[in-house]
């Protein structure tokens, strides 16, 4: 079997597993708990069930079908996706309320009788109903609005004094696909182009589904206007989407897809190193010629000069460190995206979000420019992101 579709199959059962048992948790806390009366409790429940299996099917449509009358469909089932993770959030958040509740009474040698035990219930399901959609309403509110600009300035030893003042554009983590689309690309591009960019460097994941679904709302990336270049490593997601597909699409962009290699930047007189290298995870997708390679990406080249890395994931930098990086552009993590997703981040990755020093070489991470599956964003907002390098 295909890896790429052993992997998407994978995904998949744990997907349904997931969605299985967050709405079965659902129904037994909002509706069997609640003492919901009939017919409310009839409907609840199939609106439960018609509303978990939106969600795989948002990931198919997503995938195979490029048909615009199914996007509000898959948009909606996005949006339930992000409703659901904030709804089981707060149920154990009250269920925690709930059991201390119990623990006291049992303490104080109370005993709760059975309306003021379903009052509690009605309570704290409400609670957490109604947390959950004012988070839900806050964090779609903060994914749909345009990106924050952010300005950071990093000062690298080996840069040369002429080359101070040269600015990176970063994007990352975009996820063109069924909820980003041509109109957002467009105005991100007259964006990019307003800051002047010296390099414009796209860090992965830019894309969520096919070439042939996606190509047009890619287009407009053939205006960036960058003085020294546009260059793209791949991510995780671009796998998922072929891969050797997709590089051909931005090749054709006029980008300049960096696999595993590095270029010597020259402005005039002056010049540093910059590297790429594919996805941690390419080498698991079976297709000839990739895979995550530091040591192959700056084999060769002159130490004396300045050297950045554009790399996906974050937990490249031990190997970078280990080759003499002066500093890392990545992405891939969105910052967590919910709160408190970015705690589980940290499980897998050595940096979130920010501007990192380890040991000697810089990473900065950026918490993307747009989301992945849910349109939410809740205390990590998306950014486009101005690296300002400057000769220490």
């Amino acid at each position: 079997m295909n890896k790429t579709i052993w992997l998407i199959a994978v995904f998949g059962a744990v997907l349904l597993g997931l969605v299985g048992l967050t709405h079965w948790l659902l129904y037994q806390r909002l509706v069997v708990a609640t003492a919901l009366p009939a017919p409310w409790r009839q409907i609840a429940a199939i609106a439960i069930v018609l509303l978990g299996l939106s969600l795989p099917l948002a990931f198919v449509l997503q995938r195979l079908v490029d048909a615009p009358a199914m996007r509000p469909v898959a948009v909606g089932a996005f949006v339930w996706m992000g409703l659901v993770f904030l709804l089981v959030l707060g149920i154990a958040m009250v269920g925690l309320l709930g059991w201390g509740h119990d623990k006291v009474a049992d303490f104080r040698g109370l005993v709760v009788d059975p309306e003021r035990r379903l009052f509690l219930a009605r309570l704290l399901g409400g609670a957490a109903a109604g947390g959950a959609l004012l988070a839900g309403a806050s964090a779609l509110h903060e994914a749909l609005r345009f990106p924050q600009l952010r300005r950071v300035e990093i000062k690298l030893r080996k840069l040369p004094k002429g080359l101070d003042g040269l600015t990176i554009v970063q994007v990352s983590d975009l996820h063109v696909g069924v909820t980003i689309q041509r109109q957002w690309v467009e105005k991100l591009v007259i964006e990019i182009n307003k800051l002047r960019p010296d390099i414009v460097a796209l860090t992965g994941d830019l894309v969520d589904g096919p070439v042939a679904a996606l190509r047009e709302h890619v287009a407009p990336f053939a205006n960036v206007q960058a003085r020294l270049g546009t260059f793209l490593v791949t991510g995780n997601h671009e796998y998922y989407s072929g891969a050797d597909q997709w590089i051909a699409v931005w090749q054709q962009l006029g980008v300049r897809v960096l696999r595993n290699e590095c270029v010597t930047v020259q402005d005039g007189d002056h010049a540093f190193d910059l590297a790429g290298v594919d996805d941690w995870t390419a080498a698991r997708f079976g297709l000839a010629g990739h895979g995550h390679d530091v040591a192959k990406a700056l084999r060769g080249r002159d130490t004396s000069r300045e050297l950045v890395l554009l790399a996906h994931q974050p937990k490249s930098i031990y190997e970078a460190a280990d080759h003499g990086v002066g500093l890392q552009l990545s992405g891939h993590t969105h910052g967590g995206q919910i709160w408190p997703f970015g705690w589980l981040v940290r499980l897998v990755q050595p940096y979130v979000a920010g501007l990192y020093l380890h040991g000697a070489t810089w990473i900065y991470v950026s918490r993307g420019t747009g989301f992945w599956g849910p349109p939410m964003r809740l205390s990590a907002p998306s950014e486009l992101t101005q690296l300002v390098l400057r000769a220490a």
